[in-house]
C-alpha cells in the first residue's frame, strides 16, 4: 500500500517547497545603508568645518541600533518577508536626517535634527511592534468600519486649532506638535480595503452600463464615495490640498484594483482635473500658488526677489550632473520650508541630478516592491491593502517632487522618510511594517502553493501508473 505523498511505491515523500529567507541580504543592505548614512554625516561637516562631526560616532551607533533591532524583528517574525523593504527605509531615514542636520547649521536658531532622530526612534518602536505582535494581516479587515470613524476624526481635530501659514494641519498642546492627517491615511487605506474586498463583484459587475463603463450601484458605491468626500471636504476646509489629492488617488487606484476598469481611471483624472481648476479659481491661498507655478520668476522680474519655488528652481540648476556636495550649497535661501516641503531642493543642490536620480530610484524600488507583494497574494484584501499602502509613498512622492520642480502647483506635503516632520516618519516607518508583514505571508502562501502543487503532481503521476499496472 502506497502512503500518501509519495510519488511512487518505496519512494520518499516529496519534500516541502523552500524559499531562502535571504535575511542574509537584508542584514549586509542595512549595513551599508547605515554607512552611506554615516559618511554623509561626515562629508557635511568636513566641508563646513573642514573636521569629522564630533556626533558623528554617536550618530552612526543610535541609527545602526535602531536598524539593527528592527533587522532583529523581522528576522523573528517575518523572515520570509522580502529583504529591500527595510534597508531603503533605513537609508532614506538616514540620507533624511543628514539633510536636516546640514540645514542646522544654516540655521542655529531652529535645529531640528535631534527631535527629527527622536520620532525616527519612535518610527522604528513602532514599526518593532507592528512586525511582533501582527501575526496575520487579514485581522485588520475586522476593523473596516472603526478605521474610517478613527480616520474621520483625526481629519476633524486640526479644525479646532490655530492655522500655521495658511492652513489647519497640526494640533498643538503645550509644545508637542501632530499632525493627524498623516496617520489617516493609512486608516483610510485599511478602510478602502477593506469595503473594497468585502464588494468587489458588486462594484464590478452590477449597476447601470454607461457607453463602455458599467457603474456600480449606489447602494454599493454610495457608501465609500461619500467618505471619500467627507474627508476630501474637511481637507479642503483645512487647506490641505496634497493630503486632499492624495486621498482622491489612493480612491480612483483601489478602485481600479478591485474592479479591473480601466474606466475609473479615465474618471479620476477628470475629476481631478475639474476640482483642481475649481479650488484653484475660487479658493485665495490656492490661487496664489497656482499663480507662482504659472510664473515663478514673476517676483523677480517685479524687482521683489525669488520666491520660494524661483529659489527650489536655482537650487536644482546649480547642481548641475553631480551636485555642489553635501554641504556647499545655497537651499537654505528658500526660507522656512526648507527642511519640509522643500528638502529634496536640497538634495538637487548637493547631490546633483545622479544623487537625485538614485532617490527617486530608492523611492520606485520601494513602491515595486509592494505592487510585487500585492500580486503574489490571494486574498482580496491583503491585495489592496498592499497595493493601496505602495500607492500613498507613489503619491505623496509625486506630488511632493512634481511640486518643488514646477511640474505641478505646490501643494505641501513632507517627502517621505526625508522631510522634516515626526507624524510624517512615524506613519511611513508604520507603512512599511505592514508591508513587510504582507510580503512574509505571501511569500509564505507562495511555498505552500508550491509544495501542494508537486504534492498534486506526484498523485497524478501515480494515479498514472497505477492505471498502466491495472491494464496490464
Amino acid at each position: 500500500m502506497i502512503s500518501p505523498g509519495t510519488t511512487a511505491q518505496g519512494d520518499p515523500p516529496t519534500p516541502a517547497v523552500r524559499l531562502p529567507r535571504r535575511r542574509g541580504i537584508e542584514f549586509t543592505l542595512i549595513v551599508l545603508a547605515v554607512l552611506l548614512s554615516v559618511y554623509g554625516y561626515c562629508a557635511v561637516g568636513l566641508a563646513r568645518n573642514g573636521t569629522v562631526p564630533p556626533g558623528a560616532a554617536g550618530y552612526g551607533a543610535g541609527l545602526g541600533v535602531l536598524a539593527l533591532l528592527a533587522h532583529g524583528a523581522v528576522r523573528l517574525r517575518a523572515p520570509r518577508a522580502d529583504p529591500l523593504l527595510l534597508p531603503i527605509a533605513v537609508l532614506l531615514n538616514g540620507l533624511g536626517l543628514v539633510l536636516i542636520y546640514r540645514l542646522d547649521l544654516e540655521t542655529p536658531a531652529d535645529r531640528a535634527a535631534t527631535a527629527q532622530l527622536v520620532w525616527s526612534t519612535l518610527g522604528v518602536g513602532l514599526f518593532i511592534t507592528v512586525v511582533l505582535f501582527l501575526r496575520d494581516h487579514r485581522v485588520l479587515q475586522r476593523y473596516t468600519y472603526l478605521s474610517v470613524v478613527a480616520a474621520l476624526v483625526l481629519l476633524v481635530l486640526p479644525v479646532f486649532f490655530p492655522p500655521l501659514n495658511g492652513a489647519r494641519l497640526w494640533i498643538r498642546v503645550a509644545g508637542f506638535s501632530l499632525q493627524p492627517g498623516e496617520f489617516a491615511k493609512v486608516l483610510l487605506a485599511v478602510f478602502f480595503a477593506g469595503y473594497l474586498a468585502a464588494n468587489r463583484n458588486a462594484l464590478a459587475y452590477t449597476g447601470r452600463r454607461i457607453w463602455k463603463l458599467q457603474l456600480p450601484t449606489g447602494r454599493v458605491l454610495g457608501p465609500i464615495v461619500a467618505v471619500w468626500l467627507l474627508s476630501v471636504a474637511v481637507l479642503v476646509l483645512e487647506r490641505d490640498l496634497g493630503t486632499s489629492l492624495l486621498f482622491f488617488g489612493l480612491f480612483v487606484v483601489l478602485l481600479y484594483v478591485a474592479t479591473g476598469r480601466t474606466g475609473w481611471l479615465a474618471i479620476g483624472l477628470l475629476l481631478a482635473a475639474l476640482g483642481a481648476f475649481a479650488v484653484g479659481q475660487f479658493e485665495p491661498h490656492v490661487h496664489t500658488r497656482v499663480e507662482d507655478w504659472l510664473h515663478p520668476f514673476a517676483s523677480v522680474d517685479a524687482g521683489l526677489g525669488p520666491n520660494q519655488l524661483a529659489q527650489s528652481l536655482y537650487a536644482f540648476a546649480a547642481g548641475g550632473m553631480l551636485g555642489t556636495g553635501l554641504g556647499l550649497g545655497h537651499s537654505v535661501l528658500i526660507g522656512f520650508a526648507a527642511k519640509s516641503d522643500f528638502i529634496l531642493a536640497t538634495a538637487g543642490e548637493e547631490l546633483g541630478l545622479a544623487g537625485l536620480s538614485a532617490i527617486f530610484l530608492l523611492y520606485g524600488l520601494l513602491v515595486e516592491r509592494g505592487y510585487r507583494t500585492g500580486l503574489a497574494l490571494r486574498d482580496e484584501f491583503g491585495r489592496l491593502l498592499t497595493v493601496g499602502l505602495a500607492s500613498i509613498v507613489a503619491l505623496q512622492v509625486f506630488v511632493i517632487a512634481g511640486g518643488v520642480t514646477g511640474l505641478i502647483p505646490l501643494t505641501g506635503m513632507p517627502m517621505p522618510f526625508l522631510a522634516q516632520g515626526g507624524s510624517s516618519v512615524v506613519t511611513n516607518w508604520i507603512i512599511v511594517a505592514l508591508l513587510i508583514r504582507v510580503s512574509d505571508s505571501a511569500r509564505g502562501a507562495h511555498t505552500e502553493g508550491m509544495s501542494a502543487g508537486r504534492r498534486t503532481g506526484g498523485d497524478e503521476d501515480l494515479g498514472r501508473q497505477n492505471h498502466r499496472e491495472a491494464a496490464s
